[in-house]
């Protein structure tokens, strides 16, 4: 799909760019665990979409409960404890949307969806874009972008990260790089064959599809 068809893609379906790539990582009919799925966006688009057999596990009663009236079986869980409950191998794709940053235990939880899943799909705001950059060079403030909506005293965000730094996680794991898209502030696809620091630089946020060695 084309930056162009996505781009028109979403504004027909109302769907959020980055749940677009992502379910165009997602093999059509498969099984997947939406980790931290909110209010149910993604599944729902994955399940129209790829027409999935579609679970959620979300922190939040509010969520759940507004999960559940959408006709999506989700249960309230916590991303670092109760990965652990389920069986080695039992999706096909694992997905932790925008979720990353917030967990206790990033590499840990990663660990768990590549056990339970055949595929992991991680997306994340780029801490290394330059919008954040200047902020905090030229203002000295923690930055407040469209993908970090928080002022510093009241995030859920714990662990911010880069592209680069996701990376070097995925390498150290070890886990295989299946696929990885980085999103610019337009939600336009950065080149495929630019430099991790570029996308680094110009990426507002990444979706990564990875597999476990």
């Amino acid at each position: 799909m084309t930056d162009a068809e996505l781009r028109d893609l979403s504004s027909a379906t109302q769907a959020r760019v980055d749940h677009l790539v992502v379910a165009e990582m997602v093999t059509p009919g498969a099984r997947v665990l939406d980790v931290g799925c909110g209010d149910g966006a993604l599944l729902s688009l994955l399940v129209r979409m790829r027409q999935v057999d579609g679970r959620g596990i979300e922190l939040s009663r509010e969520g759940v409960a507004t999960c559940v009236s959408h006709g999506h079986a989700v249960i309230q869980g916590d991303a670092d404890t109760d990965l652990g409950d389920y069986p080695d191998d039992c999706f096909d794709f694992v997905i932790l949307s925008q979720t990353l940053q917030a967990t206790r235990n990033p590499r840990r939880v990663i660990e768990q969806m590549l056990r339970i899943g055949h595929h992991a799909i991680v997306s994340f705001p780029n801490f290394g874009h330059w919008g954040v950059r200047s902020s905090l060079f030229f203002k000295g403030r923690m930055p407040v972008t469209a993908n970090l909506r928080h002022a510093w005293y009241d995030t859920p965000n714990i662990h911010f990260c880069t592209i680069r730094d996701f990376v070097a996680l995925v390498e150290e794991i070890p886990a295989t790089m299946e696929k990885a898209v980085a999103l610019n502030a337009a939600g336009e696809r950065i080149g495929f064959n630019a430099p991790w620091w570029l996308w680094n630089l110009l990426g507002e946020q990444a979706v990564f599809l990875i597999k476990r060695v």
